[in-house]
């Protein structure tokens, strides 16, 4: 007998992929795979599992990729200094490469002819999952459903829902949940009474911080250890990536750090306004530049800034893995063994303070610095500079 053609699909357990699992198994005669990545998002290994055999579906893959997630892809997007549109720190978008790099690898282990995605069809997502897709395996068919079926709303989704016996979540006010997205580096808020900017955000819709007027009355205090451009320690205790991480967001998150409003400019054409949550990143990106200000030359960092808006933006828009992402990724990284050392951080009610830079590299020269006189530093030739620069000035 032949075998059914095989579709691998990107699996949360929840209410819109559970829905697209239904669709799918309904609309092509195709064996569903559902695959989840773990990327440090609250998972349910029970619920997905449960879930997902409810359908009769028998392979279920969850793979655990912190660890790559967070050295692979946020470690190099924080060496860049990456903030889109001067707040966002592009938490959803640095995720979606590694999730569409390992569904195409699932895909291929089990000869799948298609992915799918949950992504809908206004949003960002959907183009940088494909484009990762279509990176990985260009052969491969890809299926959106949220492109092609007559589900038009979220009210048409929960009464799909309904008929097939599909769980509805509820938010903490007993209402359907708002659009959520989740990873070991932030997360994001979307919909509801969010969509309009003149409402405030409400704050049980807060998951890893708490408000700053809640947060301790007392400063606490980070240092965070560097190596060739990346973190390693934290108050001097070795951590792997995932681990670093989960540590400086629970120190930030209890501070009140790292919530942004924003409305945005996605890829696609539409604004929107969005609740992002990302303590730890918000501290691993001050505390970077703090380090790079007395390891790295001037022209370097100049470089790095100047290149910046287009790094953040190539992220944003899911080109990750393009050419031009690797070119800039090559400026990025010029001279990170040089970066090297140690931040302290004051951490008090939202804010984030630099207390102290400690490192061996002579970038940073005490001597030619002082006030007090010293001969390392030649003050005869500020005229001449001087000078060169009016007559370039008007030249």
């Amino acid at each position: 007998m032949k075998s059914k053609k095989k579709i691998v699909l990107a699996y949360s357990g929840g209410l819109d992929t559970s829905i697209i699992l239904k669709w799918l198994q309904e609309n092509y005669d195709a064996e569903v795979i559902c695959y989840t990545a773990n990327v440090g998002q609250e998972i349910d290994r029970k619920k997905i599992i449960s879930n997902a055999k409810k359908f009769g579906v028998t392979k279920i893959i969850i793979k655990d990729l912190k660890d790559v997630f967070v050295k692979d892809y946020v470690y190099p997007m924080i060496r860049g200094h990456a903030i889109y549109e001067g707040v966002y720190l592009l938490g959803t978008s640095i995720a979606r490469p590694l999730i569409a790099k390992d569904q195409i690898r699932v895909a291929k282990k089990f000869k799948a002819y298609a992915v799918s995605h949950g992504a809908t069809g206004k949003g960002n997502d959907q183009v940088r999952f494909e484009l990762g897709y279509h990176y990985f395996g260009p052969k491969i068919k890809i299926i959106a459903p949220w492109r092609i079926w007559n589900l038009k709303s979220r009210n048409d989704l929960i009464n799909y829902a309904k008929k097939h016996n599909i769980t509805i979540p509820k938010d903490k006010k007993g209402a359907p949940p708002f659009s959520v997205d989740d990873n070991l580096f932030h997360t994001s808020t979307e919909g509801k009474l969010l969509e309009n900017p003149k409402n405030s955000a409400p704050e049980f819709i807060f998951q890893r911080s708490v408000s700053p007027e809640k947060a301790p009355n007392k400063a606490s205090f980070v240092t965070i250890n560097f190596k060739n451009g990346d973190p390693f320690a934290v108050n001097g205790k070795k951590l792997s990536p995932a681990k670093l991480l989960e540590k400086l967001n629970q120190l930030a998150g209890k501070n009140g750090i790292g919530r942004v409003d924003l409305v945005e400019n996605r890829f696609i054409g539409i604004k929107s306004r969005g609740v992002y949550e990302t303590p730890g990143g918000t501290l691993l990106i001050h505390a970077h530049r703090a380090i790079e200000s007395v390891t790295l030359d001037k022209d370097t960092m100049h470089k790095k800034d100047q290149i910046m808006p287009r790094y953040a933006e190539l992220i944003y828009n899911g080109y990750w893995f393009s050419k031009e992402r690797f070119k800039l990724q090559k400026i990025v990284d010029l001279k990170k063994n040089t970066v090297n050392g140690s931040v302290k951080l004051k951490l008090y009610k939202g804010n984030v303070t630099i207390n102290s830079r400690q490192t061996k590299s002579t970038a940073y020269s005490m001597k030619k610095v002082s006030f007090e006189e010293n001969k390392t530093f030649n003050k005869s030739n500020i005229e001449k500079f001087i000078n060169y620069h009016k007559k370039k000035l008007y030249s």
